[in-house]
């Protein structure tokens, strides 16, 4: 385990521009190089990655995708499962026509990148899993299955995520009023499809960490409630080539609130063929 610290917030905010594939999928893309495809987590959209792009598309062909029923992109249909959504990845693989890709996700997009490695290997050259989950344990497992329950007869709940993936800290302010903006303007039916699909999808692929070969970074942020440390040690000791890194003192949104540490961890993990020293 490495752990690293940092006293720093995300900035941004500005919309992007997007394009928009055949099949409904909005992206924006920008850079050149080697391709790198960030995918957001549930309730986002791909301004949660202002930081990374900024950095990443100064060498590197960066596509940022907004997910299914989020930011522009159509919805899927109710009931999708994990492998739905990881199926939806591929198809916007074939109609960008890339054959090859790192790839970033966080919390629910870090799953659809971890089955993305494990569904169509030949297609991802690196994974970056952040904020990911990993068999949670039953009262994890309990609360989050409550909380997709409730958002399908309540809506979409902003002050709970807040409460959960940012702390008190004023260097969180920003980035936290950010999430909380983007929370309130998600489509509640794109948000309820997705989270459910989250809630249940901690086991889907977790078996498959073992045939994974690519190189594969699992960050996330010491304070980070639901995907912990422990879980993101757990699969990096499981992954032929995968490491962990924590971030301390940060929790689920670590790419916002600590994001010169996670552009230098990104960066290494971009530069790797096997597990750092």
């Amino acid at each position: 385990m490495h752990t690293a610290t940092s006293n720093t917030s995300g900035e941004g905010g500005a919309s992007l521009p997007r394009k928009t594939t055949a099949r409904g999928a909005a992206y924006f893309e920008a850079g050149e190089g080697e391709t790198l495809i960030l995918i957001h987590g549930v309730g986002m959209r791909l301004e949660a990655w202002a930081p990374q792009i900024e950095v990443f598309a100064k060498n590197h062909r960066v596509i940022a995708v907004d997910m299914p029923g989020h930011g522009e992109s159509e919805k899927i249909p109710a009931g999708s499962t994990v492998q739905d959504y990881v199926a939806w990845f591929g198809c916007f693989l074939d109609d960008m026509r890339i054959a090859r890709a790192n790839i970033a996700g966080h919390s629910m997009g870090a799953l659809i990148s971890g089955g993305a490695a494990a569904s169509f290997a030949d297609r991802i050259t690196r994974v970056a899993y952040l904020n990911g989950v990993y068999r949670r344990d039953p009262a994890a497992k309990t609360a989050v299955l409550a909380r997709a329950a409730a958002i399908r007869t309540s809506g979409v709940d902003t002050e709970g995520p807040l409460l959960r993936w940012f702390g008190d800290d004023p260097q969180s302010q920003r980035a936290r009023e950010l999430t909380r903006a983007w929370l309130e303007a998600v489509d509640p039916e794109g948000y309820a499809i997705a989270y459910t699909a989250f809630a249940g999808g901690d086991e889907t692929y977790a078996d498959c960490w073992p045939s994974v070969t690519c190189p594969v970074l699992f960050l996330t942020g010491s304070g980070d409630p639901n995907s912990t440390p422990e879980m993101a040690e757990q699969m990096a000791s499981l992954t032929p080539r995968g490491w962990a890194r924590i971030v301390d003192g940060h929790r689920h949104m670590v790419n916002l609130t600590a994001p010169e540490i996670v552009n230098a961890l990104m960066a290494e993990w971009l530069t790797c063929r096997e597990k750092p020293v």
